[in-house]
């Protein structure tokens, strides 16, 4: 580009060389938008049991808004063939179904796993008495605390990429919403790169003792408050007649 337009400016003068370097520029924006990547198809997610209750009786429900973020992060291998097996406890149909069908299981079982973890509410912040967690976060500096929708921790940011900045936040309030690991977006996202981490770089089953979420942990507490939410998955699914999830 250097050489092309030190050969116009030979041969042209003010205003001239100016329009054809306008010219030039807006060709490079219109290639540009024509390379953008398409938008993916996406389907709403249906509602948890507890967003349905929220309805009911008033509290933090789920964003739609969050559907399409969760959606959005999405790589290609958790809509393939290299997702788990144990995914048809929850979706018997999921490698036969259109990708966004996949898209909105996933959507709901982000959904169901916030449910559980955060009782829907962004700001949700828990510090944790067990020996094994009770730790000292080693981006704080802090005893860790698990915060947000997905109940995750600034370790997230060093460990899986997440879009977490401690030293911005550690400048605002505990339960601050404007807090970057406290945003639905960058904790959603943030789970999504977790959970990929487990299924398809590890090769974990979606339910696995030694899964990020003790939510995911067949057999404890957690996980049957999650299988009570995993009830009304996507029709696509293929789940007739509300079956109830094994909660073992």
């Amino acid at each position: 580009m250097i050489w092309y337009r030190h050969r116009i400016g030979c041969g042209l003068r003010g205003g001239a060389m100016a329009s054809v370097l306008a010219l030039l520029a807006a060709g490079c924006n219109k290639h540009e938008e024509s390379v953008a990547a398409p938008v993916p198809a996406m389907k709403p997610a249906p509602s948890t049991p507890i967003d349905t209750k929220r309805a009911e009786l008033g509290g933090e429900r789920w964003d739609p808004e969050w559907d399409k973020i969760v959606q959005l992060a999405l790589p290609p291998e958790m809509l393939s063939h290299r997702v788990p097996h144990d995914v048809r406890r929850f979706c018997p149909r999921f490698y036969e179904m259109a990708e966004a069908d996949k898209r909105a299981f996933w959507a709901y079982l982000f959904q169901a796993l916030a449910g559980a973890e955060a009782g829907l509410k962004p700001t949700t912040r828990v510090r944790h008495t067990e020996p094994e967690v009770a730790v000292t976060d080693k981006v704080t500096g802090r005893q860790v605390r698990s915060e947000g929708l997905l109940q995750l921790t600034y370790e997230d940011q060093t460990r899986y990429g997440c879009e977490f900045d401690w030293d911005r936040d550690r400048t605002l309030k505990a339960d601050d919403p404007a807090k970057t690991i406290l945003q639905p977006k960058n904790n959603l996202e943030c789970g999504v790169k977790i959970l990929e981490k487990q299924i398809i770089d590890q090769r974990k089953p979606l339910l696995s003792g030694s899964g990020y979420w003790s939510t995911l942990r067949p057999g404890t507490v957690s996980y049957r408050v999650f299988a009570k939410q995993m009830t009304n998955v996507p029709g696509a699914c293929g789940v007739r007649g509300g079956r109830r999830v094994a909660s073992r």
